[in-house]
């Protein structure tokens, strides 16, 4: 498809590729817009026609975005965005100090447990006039990382330095480094003897060298997604599991946790955002107060924290 030169996409436009992907049909991003259909496949067919590449399959289950299509809808979900912030930042150039506008934070399960709730909290006081919308997001493959890639986020927490699907471009910071531990039954009096409890959680490059290197780590009998699963199946004796500290916080008195030793493994926890958001006065807000209440060095949690 031959690109038509000299035609930027209009915001209406953007926003209609959004609508479209999210409802997956062009009747579902019509009710959601207020227009007509045939105003949807209008502007799709423009949008075509400017980039020059097929931005939706059509078929029986709906419009399925191409790669083409993935990557356009991405940068029109940033796009939008920043046209929110543009409105946001220019309404409170005249007082600096105190941001305002909504928020979006992607953040897996243990880091929204523990490190958000005292970062929004003070940050809910210093800035009352941010409204945070927080999602909870798996953190395998591309994780939250991808969601601020996808325009999804303006901010994640993720771990950083490890999975080689981390989006490129994004701008990141470190917050706090998190130590692993070994998690067993307590009173187990040879928790390396037990089978392996293990679970898809992304980690640095640093821990998987030295998993690799750990000739008594067995292969995982049982794998699980989420890090509550595996609490809960090693509590009940099914096995052990090496897991990281947020993960931990809170654990039961049934749960022992035994020191992996000076050579340890950890992962870095930090943020990620993308170049045109991370000067935004929202997301630096955010930043100020997460390093604020991230702890320095987390050592060791014991049973029961």
């Amino acid at each position: 498809m031959a690109r038509t030169t000299g035609s930027d996409l209009v915001p209406q436009e953007l926003r209609v590729l959004v609508a479209v992907t999210d409802t997956r049909s062009f009747s579902g991003a019509a009710g959601t817009l207020g227009l007509t259909q045939s105003a949807v496949s209008h502007s799709v067919r423009g949008s075509e026609r400017k980039i020059g590449a097929v931005l939706f399959e059509r078929g029986r289950s709906g419009a399925l975005p191409t790669p083409a299509g993935e990557k356009a809808v991405a940068h029109a979900r940033r796009v939008l965005r920043l046209l929110d912030v543009l409105t946001a930042e220019a309404r409170g150039a005249a007082r600096p100090e105190a941001a305002e506008g909504v928020l979006r934070i992607a953040a897996f399960r243990s880091a929204a447990l523990h490190l958000l709730p005292p970062a929004l909290k003070r940050l809910r006081a210093r800035h009352p006039g941010i409204e945070p919308r927080v999602r909870i997001v798996r953190e395998v493959g591309r994780g939250t990382a991808g969601e601020v890639a996808d325009g999804k986020a303006d901010i994640a927490i993720a771990t950083l330095g490890g999975s080689g699907l981390f989006p490129p471009g994004l701008v990141t910071g470190g917050l706090l480094e998190e130590p692993y531990a070994l998690v067993h039954a307590t009173g187990q009096r040879a928790p390396r003897s037990l089978p392996l409890v293990d679970w898809t959680e992304n980690c640095g490059s640093y821990t998987r060298d030295w998993w690799a290197a750990q000739d008594w780590i067995p292969k995982a009998t049982i794998e699980a997604e989420d890090d509550g699963a595996v609490l809960s199946l090693v509590s009940g004796g099914h096995g052990m599991a090496i897991m990281p500290a947020l993960s931990l916080v809170g654990a039961p008195h049934s749960i022992g946790i035994t020191d992996l030793g000076p050579q340890r493994p950890t992962r870095m926890v930090g943020y990620a955002t993308t170049p045109e958001l991370a000067g935004s006065a929202v997301v630096r807000a955010l930043v100020r107060e997460l390093r604020a209440t991230a702890p320095e060095g987390m050592g060791l949690l014991s049973s029961g924290v």
